[in-house]
């Protein structure tokens, strides 16, 4: 059986270095800063998480998911903090959405839940003291890291069924893409302090992920005889749902895209959050001299 993995592909990875780099540089400098406050806040979010792949390559925003979670924020002082989610968000595209006929002849859908662990350094762009008459007020920026689960499904005869271990690319055995990988976060939000305890974020936050398996869509068409061999015909049947359209008149074959190897998946969440403060608000002093 041919593997039809990609493995001697050379994969070229982006990093988004600049976007670290700028929150290093903030971080390190607001040292300088007086420490008026200091310590613990939690709470939780609600909000919309919404997918970006080889499903959704016009970045569509017209199918978002709910998403949800809990935060435990650590303030250094009234610039740094560093911030501790737990997340829940559902994910999803189809390919009769597309635009692009080749996409909506791959005909191609997926869903999947996303379970996620987050942390994160923000810098506030100003001094943010909760129950401050005029510091109440600040938009922020955030980097960090995250470790996320996910496992797509798609509907096959009316059930949804997993789509990772049927191994739609080709794979074999042992060789499935892993359902837990880690990831960088960045974006960036608005803090608003209601009182000396509750405050209100609304934050935008993206996901640059090392996968191209969000989706379960990444390579070419594998030869569906080898994989009802290795996986029954229900992953043959899977892994090629392609259909004639007008402007194609039929199915693609084995050895045609499938997905883009070069450009890895990734997901957006924004929400709202309430947020209780269970710190210290301190006399203003100078450190780092």
């Amino acid at each position: 059986m041919t593997n039809y993995t990609n493995q001697n592909k050379i994969i070229i990875i982006h990093f988004p270095v600049n976007r670290f780099v700028l929150l290093t540089l903030f971080f390190l400098g607001s040292f300088t800063v007086s420490k008026a406050q200091e310590g613990w806040e939690a709470g939780g979010w609600l909000g919309a998480s919404h997918y970006f792949g080889d499903l959704n390559t016009n970045f569509s925003l017209g199918s978002p998911g709910f998403a949800a979670g809990a935060i435990f924020r650590y303030n250094f002082n009234e610039r740094i903090a560093l911030k501790f989610s737990g997340n829940y968000g559902t994910i999803g595209a189809d390919d009769a959405n597309a635009k692009n006929i080749f996409e909506r002849s791959r005909n191609l859908s997926f869903q999947s839940n996303i379970l996620e662990a987050a942390s994160q350094i923000e810098f506030n762009f100003m001094p943010y003291i909760h129950g401050s008459r005029d510091e109440f007020f600040t938009p922020y920026l955030f980097g960090g890291f995250n470790v996320y689960n996910f496992n797509p499904k798609a509907m096959y005869q009316g059930e949804m069924i997993e789509l990772r271990p049927l191994g739609t690319e080709g794979q074999f055995r042992g060789e499935e893409y892993y359902s837990t990988q880690i990831g960088m976060v960045y974006g960036g939000g608005i803090k608003l302090s209601l009182n000396s305890v509750w405050s209100v974020n609304v934050e935008i936050s993206a996901r640059y992920l090392f996968s191209d398996y969000l989706d379960d869509v990444s390579t070419i068409y594998a030869d569906p005889g080898d994989i009802s061999n290795l996986r029954g015909p229900v992953a043959a049947a899977m892994s090629n749902r392609s259909i004639p359209i007008e402007g194609i008149s039929q199915r693609h074959k084995t050895g045609d895209q499938r997905g883009n190897a070069f450009n890895n998946d990734s997901y957006v969440v924004a929400g709202v959050s309430l947020l209780y403060y269970f710190g210290d608000l301190k006399c203003p002093k100078i450190v780092g001299r």
